[in-house]
């Protein structure tokens, strides 16, 4: 049976979340057969807030509610998310990248308090060289975070924001020093 009280309550709260000001999130249409219940957003880090300017990150962030708890999720919210960034080139070579992107994950949701279980997930990085007439472009190496856990004890939004955390992160920009609160943005 669907529990949209439940779900509605948790959207409330993922709405209200305060972001920093640099990640840009819309709301997307959400997977339809993966749970009763869904809701999808699409985020971009734009550390100028220009909407003309592109984006040094990109990612998604899936809230999936069944009420069934399936026996994978061990609960009924699962969250299922992506992070992507161009990184510089000699990170493609390091052998512990894999481990360090699964690290500013698990970091980003510690800071926040954050209890979860079930996590799974994978990290990717590609190294782009050009040849022939392309020759003259440099290398890029692209870092993407794939990740799915589900969330302990509610605040849907804490998870939002650990993901958007996860986001600034792998784009490369600084924690917010001590003390300095990200103020509310438009959705």
């Amino acid at each position: 049976m669907r529990d949209d009280t439940t779900f509605a309550e948790a959207l409330k709260s993922v709405h209200a979340a305060v972001l920093r000001p640099e990640v840009l999130v819309e709301e997307v249409p959400a997977p339809t057969r993966l749970a009763p219940s869904a809701l999808a957003l699409s985020g971009e880090v734009i550390p100028s807030r220009n909407a003309d300017d592109e984006p040094i990150a990109t990612g998604r962030f899936v809230l999936l509610h069944d009420p069934s708890a399936p026996e994978p999720w061990e609960g009924e919210w699962r969250v299922v998310t992506y992070a992507k960034a161009a990184v510089e080139p000699e990170v493609g070579h390091d052998p512990y990248v894999g481990r360090v992107g699964w690290s500013w994950l698990t970091d980003a949701l510690e800071s926040r308090g954050l209890e979860w279980r079930a996590e799974a997930g994978a990290v990717t990085c590609v190294l782009s060289e050009s040849f022939g007439a392309l020759s003259d472009r440099e290398p890029t190496v692209e870092m993407e975070i794939r990740a799915s856990w589900s969330p302990q004890g509610g605040q849907i939004d804490a998870h939002l924001q650990a993901w958007a955390d996860l986001l600034c992160t792998i784009a490369g920009l600084p924690p917010l020093p001590e003390g300095v609160v990200a103020l509310p943005q438009r959705r």
